[in-house]
């Protein structure tokens, strides 16, 4: 994402202008845009002329409105259903946007063709600037945090995934924030019998040579910005991909591909479903090389968290309230917060979200904000969506037994006062 332009007020107010690039961009605005903020952006509109004679002319222009947000919709983009194919274009070439964000809401500025306070649903466009407005205390730290992240040159896919099965294959690309399902492969593969295997032989190989194609066409192997393709399975259907796929770059002479062998890693996991991905994310093959990337620390450290939730729950909080109460004590190493809790639409749970944030931050905690696009984000937000891993054991009951003694104790020094004030 490009930002075209920054102006923010002491009091959290003002505006950003930025021009989405790819799916990332969108999840990313669909993120920054609350109810109440005013979005302008390029939209169509049908407009209707009468004429002096009566009659009506009708046709859809292109035009720039302003929009008192009242509700932000988010589509993610559909995986191709092709299930072979030649590749198609240069594969070190970045995905254009699929996903879409609309945003409704009533036209705030007038407009010589639509009337104020009109309602419009816009369709923000790849490539195009999208102007953000927020009242004061808008742009908290979470909000310019992301923008300051989506706005980082060089992004893109930092991992390619294949999950594997006997004749299926799903293909996937993993950023900071998303990871997009590109492609679910199915091939039938007839059973191996004992008295002939050529059928299961030819199945296989038409399987491997679908599952290659679709390779060359959705994995960006020569990206400079990918640092990693990682082939999932059960089994060893792995290794037999794994090896046809260099076979074919051997036999066709791409170099490129020949080129990124160093990028494959092969990983065992136990079924061969997407949801998988955040167990191979968790191997020690895959760790040792993505220990910098955002998404491969919230999978280690949600891992973590479960270990500790079963071997030491006085150090496993989870839930608002409870991990509330941990940042007030000083107690949080590391929180884990999805970014589901930030579109809430109630503006008094967006700030007190935000303040635990900036408390842990204040007493040097760690802070990692899971994307719900991410399954290990899924996995979070099945947990309430918060959760904190602290530095000493505190037991729950007794601090809210001590939560609740500090409370009546200050009612009745309230009483007191308000008994001798009268």
């Amino acid at each position: 994402m490009k930002l075209i332009g920054k102006h923010i007020e002491k009091d959290g107010s003002g505006r950003v202008t930025v021009r989405p690039e790819d799916d990332e961009d969108m999840w990313h605005l669909y993120n920054l845009i609350q109810e109440g903020d005013r979005v302008r952006a390029a939209g169509i509109r049908r407009v209707q002329n009468v004429s002096a004679t009566g009659s009506v002319d009708s046709r859809r222009i292109r035009l720039h409105l302003t929009l008192a947000v009242t509700r932000v919709n988010w589509s993610p983009s559909a995986a191709p259903g092709a299930e072979s194919g030649t590749a198609v274009g240069a594969p070190n070439t970045a995905p254009a946007a699929t996903a879409t964000v609309e945003v409704s809401g009533r036209v705030a500025e007038e407009n010589p063709h639509v009337k104020l306070g009109a309602f419009h649903t816009l369709e923000v466009e790849a490539n195009k600037d999208v102007r953000i407005e927020k009242e004061a205390g808008g742009w908290d730290s979470v909000a310019l945090g992301r923008v300051e992240e989506s706005c980082v040159p060089g992004r893109g896919a930092e991992v390619a995934a294949i999950v594997c099965g006997e004749g299926t294959a799903t293909f996937c690309l993993l950023s900071e924030h998303m990871t997009v399902v590109l492609q679910r492969l199915e091939v039938p593969i007839p059973r191996k019998i004992s008295t002939t295997s050529s059928a299961h032989e030819k199945g296989l190989t038409r399987f491997y040579q679908s599952l290659y194609a679709s390779f060359l066409r959705h994995v960006p192997y020569s990206s400079p910005s990918l640092r990693a393709i990682v082939i999932a399975s059960p089994g060893w259907v792995r290794d037999g991909v794994f090896d046809f796929i260099m076979s074919e770059a051997n036999r066709t002479s791409n170099k490129p591909l020949l080129a990124a062998r160093n990028k494959f890693i092969k990983v065992h996991v136990n079924s061969p479903h997407v949801h998988s991905l955040v167990e191979a994310l968790k191997s020690p093959e895959i760790a040792a090389q993505m220990k910098e990337t955002k998404f491969a620390r919230e999978g280690m450290m949600l891992d973590r968290f479960f270990k500790m939730l079963a071997s030491d729950e006085m150090r496993a909080w989870y839930g608002p309230d409870h991990v509330a109460l941990a940042a007030d004590r000083g107690a949080i190493g590391t929180l884990l917060i999805s970014d589901e809790l930030f579109r809430a639409s109630d503006a008094v749970q967006r700030k007190r979200f935000v303040t635990i944030i900036e408390d842990v931050r204040q007493k040097g905690g760690e802070v990692l904000i899971f994307s719900s696009m991410h399954e290990s984000g899924q996995q979070l937000n099945q947990l309430t969506g918060i959760a904190a891993i602290l530095t000493f054991p505190l037991d729950i009951e007794v601090v809210e037994i001590e939560e609740r003694e500090a409370k009546e104790e200050e009612e009745r020094r309230r009483a007191e006062e308000n008994g001798t004030g009268g």
